[in-house]
Parts: C-alpha cells; structure tokens; sequence
C-alpha cells in the first residue's frame, strides 16, 4: 500500500512545489485542493504536462479511498497570502488545515518557516504518537528556516550570512513569486483600497525600516514569467538599486524526500 503525502503550502512556494512534483517520477496522482489560491499554480503545471485532479476539500477522502492502493498519491493544499500579518491568526489558520488533512494523510508536510516564530512547535503539538501522521516542516540542518525566504537561500546561516553582508545597505529579498506577488501583499489590488495611498504607506514603512535595495533570489526557477521585470516594477516605484543573490531547491528537496522516506517506511 502506498502512502498519501499532504503539503500544507503558502501560495508564495508554489513554484517549489511544482518543481518537486516534476522531479518526483514516482507521483502517480495529484489531488489540489479546490480554492482561490489555486489558478497560477494548475497554469504552471499545464505547463510542464503534470496531470492533476481539482477537488473540493470535503471530497477529499472519498477520492482518496476510491485511488489504487499502488498509486502514491500528493494533495496540495495551498493557503492565502497575507495570513503573516497577523501572525496569531497564521497560527489558527495553519493548526487548523493541519487537523483536518491528517485523517486522510500519512505524512503532512508544511511549506512554511517560523514565520514570526508561530509555527515552532508544530511537529510537537501534532507528533506521529498521538495522531497517526508524520507532521513535518521545513528545516536547514540545524533548526526550522525562519521564512521562506530563509528556505529559498539554503536556510538560517546563509540568510544570516547575507543579511549581514548587506546590513548597510538592507534590502528586500524578492524570488519570483514575490516578484509576482507584491501587489497583492501589500493589498494595492483590493478592492475599495486606494493604490496610490497603499504604495505610499509601504514606502513610509520601508523607509523606517531603512531599505534602500532589491536583491532578486535566483531559484533557478522559471515558472514565474518577466521576473526582472516584475523586480524592476517594484524598485522604480520606490527608487530601490537591485542586485542578484543566490537561491537553491536544496532545503525543500531534502525536507521531501525525508518526509517521504519516513512514510514509505511506515506504511
């Protein structure tokens, strides 16, 4: 019998996951979880052939019971941008999603970081003993990655490492999908918001915070269309230099395959 792997994912890694699920010949089906947050991501995976199923969440199991025992099974269940800026509430919304695909999945793994060290304690607080499925969540080689951008450029010391390198000049770390995405992080694109009031605010921010520059994260990646585009987009409108750093697949393969050789293991 072959196991069902969960990735709980914030929109902003999606491109990894399409990555994974590319590389990964032993994927027999893929089951997304039918939401708001899903266009880009089945787009992408047109794009690379990749066959896939969209299904309402309370069918879920159903589908599940009904697919070939031989078949190792992935469902994405990919969350909303935007939940960071209340950390608490990116806390409940996680936990949540986490209680209700456990039932249904061996192994859970959770494509975020600490992500205002809220998420810490998750592979404790639901722990194989107690409910029946590998939890998991993004991890260097030391600890939980502080974000996604930590995990994009190969975890904790390296960011640490490059933040520190550019301390006097602090910048924004943009990978491709937040080169797509910012507009809709800083909720310009909403409705009943007032753009030019929005950009100015984040600017104000930005500001306080000393920024001044924007470093593209070069994944690799390509999913993400005109990225240097999107990137120069964003620093024109508030006068930022760009420079480019080094980003890596490395801690969201190795977090996978681990996850998945835990599973294979137990079923």
């Amino acid at each position: 019998m072959m196991p069902v792997m969960s990735i709980l994912s914030c929109k902003m890694l999606q491109d990894e996951i399409v990555w994974l699920i590319a590389n990964d010949f032993q994927i027999k089906r893929v089951l997304i979880v039918a939401n708001k947050n899903i266009s880009e991501f089945t787009e992408k995976l047109d794009e690379q052939h990749i066959y896939y199923d969209v299904v309402p969440f309370e069918k879920l199991p159903q589908m599940l019971n009904n697919i070939d025992n031989d078949e190792f099974t992935v469902v994405i269940n990919l969350m909303e941008l935007g939940l960071h800026a209340v950390p608490k509430i990116l806390k409940s919304e996680v936990y949540q999603k986490i209680r209700e695909m456990i039932p249904f999945s061996n192994g859970l793994l959770i494509f975020y970081g600490l992500c205002g060290n809220v998420l810490g304690n998750v592979e404790e607080d639901f722990c194989l003993e107690k409910d029946g499925c590998t939890v998991r969540i993004l991890r260097d080689d030391e600890r939980i990655v502080d974000d996604c951008i930590g995990a994009t450029v190969g975890g904790g010391a390296n960011y640490l490492k490059l933040l520190k390198t550019h301390s006097k000049e602090p910048a924004f770390f943009f990978t491709p999908m937040y080169a797509s995405s910012w507009r809709e992080l800083l909720n310009i694109n909403k409705l009943n918001c007032n753009p030019d009031k929005a950009l100015k605010m984040a600017k104000k921010i930005n500001d306080l915070a000393g920024y001044s520059r924007v470093a593209k994260v070069n994944t690799g990646l390509t999913y993400v269309k005109d990225i240097d585009k999107k990137i120069n987009e964003y620093a024109k409108l508030f006068g930022y230099n760009t420079f480019e750093v080094s980003g890596t697949q490395k801690i969201f393969e190795k977090c996978y395959l681990s996850i998945k050789k835990e599973i294979m293991n137990v079923v």
